[in-house]
């Protein structure tokens, strides 16, 4: 066998390797989404996917794997999703699985995030600090993205009595975080093992460690709740209804609208006579949306007539009711729990804060004529405003404090968290899973995920749906009673009158993800500082070694991108430059020049922020080392070492539109162009390195020159730390935002903590975070415009050819420098002190 196919084969075993850790993982997810007795496999799922992991060396491959395993994750966890997209939508099988692929990057986007921060930071820390940063951008990215089904790895632990409980410590977040490191140390003991058996067993006897604190404090939890609940206490016992009425627009077509309604109701009025009668309920409760109309709004008069008859039979029953319908006003129409007392009548509505995305509720900036066309069945319903709490009152006076959510809210745990401080002593949970029908997988998933809302809060919950799962959820997690799907039946439980026991989770909020990014962002900035301190230590052994440098002829580094990657690249810096004019634009036409809303901020990190990082990683993926010898030029990149015979290179053309930087593309004696293009600061010191290396080298004519000149203006009045995004866009920000969100502390809340002590810290947290993300924007806007300034007077001086340009720009540098680092803090502080 030659070498050449020898190393064809080790390759193509490389890859199947890589990609039988996809699948091995996959399926192992597979079992373990579908709960019971397979939950233990959360420990090692991320086993095989971790061992592919570390076959890839680069960062393209790195983003290829992480992709190929959002689609494989999605498939194995999610596969139910593409009937209900089939039923919901009227797609075709293959064409629906086709769409839960491709959004699969978008529904697991923390693969990504976790899979880039493994191998970025895996050069310059060790392997606990490692699995630490990539397990909080796993766990930080599903908080910041919010994920549509609000899933996470920890509720697999479900079935587990003594697992589930620490989800009161940091949620199913918390659970996930632990998940990961686990399995991250059990790769990395069979990695040591395979070279040297002992080693294997330090990271072998960690991960059984934290397996063995998990159960302890499960058990330890497990006991005093126990003790809690067998303690006697006066309760209320609230009745469930089921119909198994689905499909309300089919029957519609068939029997009318009205005979709908009128059969829903006879039907829910029959159940719920039974549960008083026969299980002596003191309160009733039914699924989301049951009442497929507005209520307290009529249309027409026969829905005044039944909006009475609903009344009229809470009266008659003596027993208040709970049930989903539709509530409006002049901004539009809700998905709303209606809360109605006998006698007293309609108590309030609350109003679904978390619609599900385009099936109910399309974003203003979205919604349009066009999109309507595209996806006819979108929704038009607005979304509430956060959690309320309401009473629910028996005919002897016994009273429960009560939170409603509805279908998307439990599956968010800052709803319920938010519902526990306002004095909630119970759940309501309202959905309507009749697209569950022909997926028992996502009906129990749903069921899961909303049992640790009471983990989480030790609430007790009471979930109705439509045609199942309702079940009867206590303060551990366990399920009391729960139906079947496809059932109608009436289910009843006790709830006790008193209030849940305090949790971390309650006290801190949804920390994990939050305190996850703040670690990564503590974590970035000890590695710039390590990084600055190298190169400022590597720049002096430099200075000391001039001579010996220039005899090496290295240029520094650059950036090598095909025509395709030149394209993708500066389409992402446009697309962000766009994303920021548009934000511009509409403060100046619509909000004014202030950021006032979380709209807003979502638009800047998603059209102006991820772009932009995406562009930067790219160009960071395909850098190179750029030197000259022997002659040749030589191009050095992690992976692979370009050389150029420098007789070769007669012309270098400089890039008209700067983007994604500056850069050059080189023109060969033999007429043809290098296949890469070459960025890089200063192509005037380029061409004078190369012509005073021997080459035959000019730039292509004089418009050429006067953009390389133009480029190399930009770059020689550079202050890199001055200049640098992170100081200027991530550190300065805090300059002005840390004093104006103290002040509005005090303001809002009395004190420098006020939101803290009255919200708790994720609420605390986030405001900060928004001060910090609007004053970021405002003074990127700033520097962009400083920057639209400072180009356009610099191509005005190299038009009109003026001797002392070079000067010139560095003082209108200077001068936006003031105006960004001093000038917006005096302004600031003028703003503060004026009466």
């Amino acid at each position: 066998m030659t070498a050449t196919a020898a190393n064809s084969d080790a390759g193509a075993g490389v890859r199947w390797y890589r990609l039988g850790g996809i699948i091995a993982s996959a399926l192992l997810l597979a079992l373990y989404a579908r709960g019971e007795l397979a939950w233990p496999l959360g420990f090692i799922l991320l086993v095989p996917w971790l061992l592919s992991l570390n076959k890839v060396t680069t960062i393209g491959g790195v983003l290829a794997n992480a992709l190929l395993m959002t689609v494989a994750y999605v498939l194995a966890a999610f596969a139910w999703f593409a009937s209900a997209l089939t039923a919901f939508t009227g797609l075709d099988g293959a064409s629906a699985v086709l769409v839960l692929c491709a959004l699969a990057p978008v529904l697991q986007p923390q693969l990504l995030a976790y899979a880039l921060t493994r191998h970025l930071i895996a050069a310059r820390c060790g392997p606990l600090l490692r699995m630490l940063a990539a397990a909080a951008a796993w766990v930080g990215c599903e908080w910041f993205c919010g994920k549509l089904f609000g899933d996470t790895l920890g509720h697999g632990l479900y079935p587990s009595a003594y697992l589930r409980q620490l989800a009161d410590l940091g949620g199913a977040a918390g659970l996930s975080l632990l998940l990961i490191l686990i399995n991250e140390l059990l790769a990395l003991a069979w990695l040591r093992w395979r070279t040297a058996p002992r080693s294997g067993l330090p990271p072998l006897a960690l991960a059984a460690a934290l397996v063995v604190l998990m159960f302890g404090y499960g058990g330890w939890r497990s006991a005093q709740l126990q003790s809690l609940l067998s303690t006697p206490a006066p309760s209320l016992r609230i009745g469930m209804v089921q119909t198994a009425i689905v499909d309300y627009e089919r029957l519609r077509q068939e029997i009318g609208a009205y005979a709908v309604v009128r059969e829903v109701l006879d039907t829910h009025f029959a159940l719920s006579r039974a549960a008083i009668e026969q299980h002596g309920v003191d309160a009733l409760l039914w699924s989301e949306t049951v009442y497929p109309t507005t209520f307290g709004h009529p249309r027409n008069e026969d829905g005044a007539a039944l909006d009475q008859e609903i009344l009229d039979f809470v009266t008659a029953a003596g027993v208040p009711l709970v049930f989903g319908s539709y509530d409006l006003d002049a901004a539009g129409e809700y998905n709303a729990a209606v809360f109605v007392e006998p006698v007293a009548g309609l108590l309030g509505y609350y109003r679904k804060t978390h619609p599900f995305p385009l099936t109910e509720h399309v974003p203003s900036w979205l919604d349009g004529p066009m999109i309507r066309r595209l996806l006819p069945w979108t929704g038009g319903w607005q979304p509430g405003t956060g959690a309320r709490v309401f009473p629910l009152r028996s005919a002897d006076g016994r009273e429960l404090i009560v939170l409603p959510l509805i279908c998307l809210d439990g599956v968010r745990p800052s709803m319920a968290i938010e519902g526990r401080r306002l004095g909630a002593q119970a759940i309501l949970s309202l959905s309507n899973d009749s697209w569950f029908s022909s997926a028992p997988l996502g009906a129990r998933l749903h069921l899961a995920v909303a049992a640790f809302r009471s983990i989480e809060t030790r609430m007790p919950q009471l979930r109705v749906t439509s045609n199942g799962l309702s079940a009867i959820i206590d303060p551990a997690g366990a399920l009391i009673a729960a139906t079947a799907m496809g059932d109608r039946a009436v289910l009843a439980g006790d709830i006790p009158l008193r209030d849940p026991p305090a949790t971390l989770v309650v006290r801190w909020g949804n920390w994990v993800g939050p305190a996850g990014l703040a670690l990564l962002l503590a974590l970035s900035l000890q590695l710039g500082l390590r990084s600055w301190r190298e190169r400022l230590a590597s720049r002096r052994s430099a200075d000391a070694a001039a001579t010996t440098l220039a005899q090496q002829g290295d240029l520094g580094g650059v950036v090598l991108l095909t025509p395709l990657a030149r394209l993708l690249t500066a389409l992402l810096r446009l697309g962000a430059a766009l994303g920021l004019v548009w934000l511009g634009m509409d403060m100046l036409l619509r909000d004014g020049l202030q950021v006032n809303s979380l709209a807003q901020i979502r638009w800047y990190l998603w059209a102006v922020l991820a772009p932009a990082v995406a562009a930067w990683v790219l160009q960071r993926a395909f850098t190179a080392r750029a030197s000259i010898g022997n002659g040749m030029l030589i191009l050095q990149q992690r992976h692979q070492r370009i050389e150029v015979p420098l007789a070769s290179i007669v012309l270098l053309q400089p890039w008209r539109v700067p983007l994604p930087s500056s850069g050059v593309d080189l023109k060969l004696a033999s007429g043809r162009r290098f296949q890469y293009g070459i960025a890089c600061a200063d192509p005037v010191a380029l061409l004078h390195a190369l012509a005073d290396a021997g080459a035959p080298v000019l730039f292509s004519g004089a418009r050429a020159a006067a953009i390389a000149e133009y480029a190399a203006l930009r770059v020689r009045v550079r202050k890199p730390w001055l200049d640098h995004p992170l100081l200027k866009f991530l550190l300065f920000p805090l300059v002005p935002a840390l004093p104006a969100f103290r002040l509005h502390q005090y303001i809002a809340f009395g004190g420098a903590f006020g939101e803290y002590h009255t919200y708790g810290l994720e609420a605390y947290l986030l405001g900060l975070l928004i001060w910090w993300a609007a004053w970021s924007i405002g003074l990127m806007m700033l520097a962009a415009v400083l920057r639209i300034v400072i180009e356009g007077l610099t191509l005005a001086l190299l038009a009109a050819r003026a001797r002392n340009r070079a000067s010139l720009r560095a003082a209108l540098e200077t001068g936006a420098r003031l105006v960004f680092y001093v000038g917006v803090p005096v302004w600031l502080v003028l703003r503060m002190v004026a009466p």
